[in-house]
């Protein structure tokens, strides 16, 4: 359909505007990647879907790198998080290679796009302030260091936060593992829930710390896809160079813009993207 290198060029294009709402919502680019891959360009989806893994670590590199530099990550978090993703993300794995062998992924997408769906009324019920409220600390929040500060330049001025319920968010980033694995998606989705609304962080701290965690876990997911052969170097080479450049765009736009504009693209993004997996479960969509 496409000569090799307006191809080339559209996957690139593609990449770079999926990396630059990646960043952005902390959702790696994946939301976007799949579905114009595999609608517009035809290419199947377990290609796709390691393409969006190599492009996930693309994105948490080019925007992770940027979000550490500027104190907004709070990398101790990520840390004490990641155990649970990783896990996740090799069983989901390991199920999207059984799935792919078996035919039996509708169910799954349903259950995954409703859930993102439901997840909205979340975002917005939130979106009222621009800072979660000040929640009392509890055992979870000394055991495991979750205190933070960072400055807004929205706000201009400096804020100080505390984490919550450490447990809930790292059984949620199980979860987010798990997807990831499965749907070749970053998990970012699922992480800055996990972060926003269970543990009641600030949601840049949330977005951003999400963007330094999925690259981790899509590394564990890409080396159980590239064992059975879902990872084309061409197609994967060509998105990680847009998704690198378009993370790179994003992380410098989200220090500028208030976390009420980051929730609502994050709310959109979650529509779109729970719509897509329904569809696709029902046989019209991706």
């Amino acid at each position: 359909m496409f000569d090799p290198l307006t191809l080339l060029i559209i996957l690139i294009l593609i990449s770079f505007i999926s990396g630059l709402f990646g960043s952005l919502t902390g959702l790696g680019g994946a939301a976007f990647l799949i579905p114009f891959y595999t609608l517009l360009l035809g290419i199947p989806l377990r290609y796709a879907a390691g393409a969006s893994l190599i492009s996930t670590i693309a994105t948490s590199s080019g925007a992770g790198s940027a979000y550490v530099r500027d104190r907004i990550t709070n990398v101790k978090i990520a840390m004490s998080l990641e155990i649970g993703t990783t896990l996740g993300s090799i069983i989901g794995a390991l199920t999207a290679a059984y799935i792919y062998s078996h035919s039996m992924d509708m169910i799954v997408f349903i259950l995954f796009g409703s859930f993102l769906i439901s997840q909205v009324y979340i975002q917005i019920s939130r979106s009222r302030t621009e800072l979660p409220k000040d929640l009392p600390e509890d055992k979870t929040t000394k055991i495991f260091q979750l205190y933070g500060k960072y400055y807004d330049k929205a706000l201009k001025k400096e804020i100080i936060y505390h984490g919550i319920r450490w447990w809930l968010g790292a059984s949620i980033m199980f979860i987010a593992g798990f997807f990831s694995g499965l749907l070749g998606i970053g998990g970012g989705a699922l992480k800055v829930l996990a972060m926003d609304w269970a543990m009641n962080l600030p949601m840049k701290v949330s977005t951003t710390t999400s963007n330094f965690m999925i690259g981790v876990t899509a590394a564990t997911g890409s080396s159980i896809f590239w064992i059975f052969g879902y990872i084309q170097p061409i197609l994967a080479g060509a998105t990680a160079i847009g998704v690198l450049l378009g993370s790179f765009l994003g992380s410098k736009l989200l220090v500028r813009i208030t976390n009420r504009t980051v929730r609502y693209i994050f709310s959109s993004l979650l529509i779109i993207l729970g719509i897509e997996m329904i569809l696709k479960g029902l046989g019209y969509g991706i």
